[in-house]
């Protein structure tokens, strides 16, 4: 059985820095600080590197279009750093989104999730909202995935992919205990929707969704100028966690680490012998999902 341990969910706030050693000084220092108050798992938000973006020629900081084949530039480091990092501190830890590019026309959201090993493993967002399509030119990558981690199976789904319950059922089908939201929304309701999704995936599958928004504003930047949230970790209100679901929550947009205790037990607890059993009972829908009309 997996130990409990530390999680720390980041309400990290964009920022424009000066040099490529400024930003990794930055994302260094938030990593020291949460492994040191004892954090095992680590989470950044979605687009957390469009910060990056204040490192390219001023045209390109204003052009969407001219920032994502520049990034790439930035890309390898950006990953080498995130991974450095976690070997450093022997954390997992999931690093914040980035438009990665596949091909000469085609880019995606990718999350890495970087071990204590230093080895990493990506998730792509599978459903782009109507910016990521309309008017960036960000496309799903591939299929969901689990990751198997000394913490537990792990499943990652990027802001608006936590909105869709069957996207993130295949993950806790493929045993998935856990699930970490990055997300990056740019409005009070955009961030309601994506923590009302996350507690609703908790609630139906009986599990803990770790909820990291990117926070502040950045008036320079065409893709995350303005930026709301609150990082949360929540679990199913029942048998052994809060009433309300919530383990722990922050103050909307204040920059700084959320950090909650997660025991993977409990949700095996209430997943065999909670005051409900949604978990066990999701594929009774099947049965029953034919609505008939009736008049009256």
């Amino acid at each position: 059985m997996t130990a409990s341990f530390v999680a720390a969910v980041a309400q990290y706030p964009v920022s424009r820095p000066g040099s490529w050693e400024q930003a990794a000084t930055t994302l260094a220092q938030w990593v020291a600080e949460a492994a040191a108050y004892g954090a095992r798992l680590l989470v950044f938000p979605e687009y957390a590197s469009m910060s990056m973006a204040a490192l390219l020629e001023p045209t390109m900081q204003d052009d969407l279009r001219l920032q994502l084949p520049a990034l790439q530039a930035l890309r390898t480091r950006y990953l080498d750093l995130h991974r450095e990092l976690a070997r450093e501190h022997r954390v997992y830890l999931l690093a914040g989104s980035f438009p990665w590019q596949l091909d000469a026309q085609r880019y995606v959201n990718r999350a890495w999730l970087c071990a204590p090993s230093g080895r990493a493993a990506f998730q792509d967002k599978q459903i782009m909202t109507r910016f990521e399509r309309e008017h960036w030119g960000v496309t799903a990558g591939e299929p969901a995935k689990v990751f198997d981690t000394a913490l537990g199976r792990i499943g990652v789904a990027i802001c608006y992919d936590a909105e869709f319950p069957l996207l993130v059922r295949a993950q806790i089908a493929a045993g998935a205990t856990a699930l970490l939201v990055p997300s990056c929304t740019d409005a009070l309701a955009g961030y309601h929707r994506v923590r009302v999704a996350a507690q609703a995936r908790a609630l139906e599958s009986q599990c803990h969704v770790l909820l990291a928004p990117l926070v502040g504003v950045a008036p320079w930047s065409p893709a995350v100028d303005v930026n709301i949230g609150a990082a949360a970790v929540y679990g199913p209100p029942d048998r052994g966690f809060p009433d309300d679901g919530v383990l722990a929550q922050g103050e909307l947009n204040t920059p700084g680490w959320v950090y909650a205790a997660i025991d993977p037990s409990m949700v095996e607890s209430v997943r065999a012998d909670g005051q409900v059993l949604n978990h066990l009972h999701w594929a009774e829908q099947d049965e029953r999902r034919t609505a008939l009309v009736e008049t009256l």
